[in-house]
């Protein structure tokens, strides 16, 4: 189903007769970005808590920072921006930093 944020762009393209290359390209921009959301929300209502802030805190953070590598890739991929780009990356390895700094931790606090 288009929504008609993009139905509108889609109907004046082809009035114009302008190729849909571009706005299809958004349109996988847009699935990726929020299939990235969803599987994130979804791992993070998924988790049953444990009573302990400190377990709970890290073993929610992991699928929050996957999200964001998940989304920061959507960046790299679709971003036009240099700096966005850039922070993209940035993003993608903090992250990933993390993720193991709180692996590290609940293995250590099991």
């Amino acid at each position: 189903m288009i929504t008609l944020r993009l139905a509108i762009p889609l109907a004046l393209s082809l009035i114009m007769g302008v190729g849909t290359a571009a706005l299809a390209q958004d349109m996988g921009y847009e699935k990726k970005m929020m299939a990235a959301h969803k599987k994130m929300m979804d791992d993070m209502t998924a988790m049953k808590s444990t009573g302990d802030p400190d377990k709970d805190f890290a073993m929610m953070m992991l699928p929050h920072h996957q999200g964001a590598i998940d989304m920061a890739e959507v960046e790299l991929k679709y971003g036009k921006d240099p700096m966005l780009k850039k922070m993209a990356q940035e993003i993608i390895d903090a992250q990933k930093k993390e993720i193991e700094e709180l692996k590290k931790w609940q293995s250590e606090h099991h």
